[in-house]
């Protein structure tokens, strides 16, 4: 029987804490065995081809996390020393991936403030990007491109036109789409529009989707049947991967659908709830540092504001992580009434005192229901 008592329903810091359906686990339960490593998993190899298709591209890598896809799609696009990437200095790649990018790829990085303060464009690629055969630089081979930029859709006019410098230039378009589905949610086009202003694309389907792990490379074949060596040399070979590449179908299926389903109601309601809280903290009087497009709020919150933010929302029962909130599908609205009251506090609504009964290390948090 599955454990409910979960406390992901009142997790408000990040989308990656969503947890498998009993849907997922039963696809998992139903998934072929076989050896992905010598490409005989057959579930593995239709989710393959299912997410190309999604993405109008010839062929997919299943691998283990978001992580994994990024530094591989990133080294299968480079070839011959001296390169360098251009990035948003903000990016999860410089920041969160254990700087893979140099011990991985060998490559140079160039972290880019962008212009607008919202995400890269090709006025920052024509400023930035080292086109020149001096011998004193390394070149720029790759532009990394992360949609949702911090929650913010980089629309597809402006990714056309940066795809169409950087073939010109004979620059790789690398785009982190982890939250890709957030933001196909949000304007309304296909992933497929999306995919076809970049070289390779990465998808991940634990963030807001609920598979317990996994993502995608998606390229060209060349570039995918290099990538699978990479792949294996780092230890990303997977034998048995069938039940993961089961529970990753069934959490895109469920909660976002395909070329010709669209099931992205989740998704939908949660980007309404996001503008909620969002609006619960501007009319207390609380700022914003950025405008809420998908499933992130970003709170106006100086230095110690975020301990102190912390240390309330805790004991209201929701856990956050500074000034940044992420919703996701199964947030509780019980954990929305406790950002509520945290706020209220925080800004000078009421006075400070615990909200009894919701701590988080209490088992009346752990045991409240998800929203469905």
């Amino acid at each position: 029987m599955m454990n409910t008592y979960l406390n992901n329903w009142c997790i408000a810091s990040g989308d990656v804490v969503t947890t498998p359906s009993l849907s997922m686990l039963e696809a998992m339960s139903n998934a072929t065995l076989n050896d992905d490593v010598y490409a005989e998993d057959v579930t593995t190899m239709e989710f393959e081809r299912f997410i190309a298709n999604l993405c109008g591209r010839e062929a997919a890598a299943f691998v283990i996390s978001g992580t994994m896809a990024n530094q591989l799609a990133i080294r299968s696009l480079l070839h011959q020393p001296p390169f360098s990437v251009l990035a948003d200095s903000h990016s999860h790649m410089l920041h969160w991936e254990a700087g893979g990018l140099a011990h991985l790829s060998g490559a140079m990085v160039q972290p880019i403030k962008p212009l607008n303060l919202q995400y890269l464009t090709v006025d920052d690629a024509i400023k930035h990007a080292v086109l020149t055969d001096d011998v004193h630089k390394a070149p720029t081979r790759v532009i990394s491109i992360e949609n949702t930029a911090s929650g913010t859709v980089v629309p597809i006019q402006e990714l056309e036109i940066l795809k169409d410098w950087a073939t010109k230039n004979d620059v790789a378009i690398h785009m982190d789409g982890a939250r890709l589905w957030e933001a196909a949610t949000a304007t309304g086009n296909s992933i497929k529009e999306f995919a076809q202003c970049c070289d390779v694309l990465t998808l991940d389907f634990s963030k807001n989707l609920g598979a317990p792990m996994g993502a995608m490379v998606i390229g060209s074949a060349d570039l995918i049947k290099r990538l699978r060596r990479i792949r294996k040399s780092i230890g990303g070979g997977m034998r048995q991967a069938g039940v993961l590449a089961a529970a990753a179908r069934q959490a895109v299926y469920e909660n976002f659908g395909s070329d010709k389903i669209d099931r992205r109601g989740k998704l939908r309601l949660t980007h309404e709830l996001a503008k909620r809280v969002a609006d619960m903290w501007t009319e207390r009087g609380g700022m914003l540092s950025k405008a809420t497009e998908t499933n992130m709020i970003w709170l106006q919150l100086e230095g110690s504001e975020n301990e102190r933010w912390d240390r309330i929302t805790k004991r209201m029962g929701v856990k956050t992580n500074g000034r940044r909130l992420v919703l996701h599908h199964q947030i509780c609205e019980e954990a929305i009434v406790g950002l509520g009251l945290a706020m209220d506090e925080f800004l000078g609504v009421r006075e400070e005192q615990s909200w009894q009964g919701n701590d988080m290390e209490s088992e009346a948090c752990l045991r409240i229901k998800p929203r469905l």
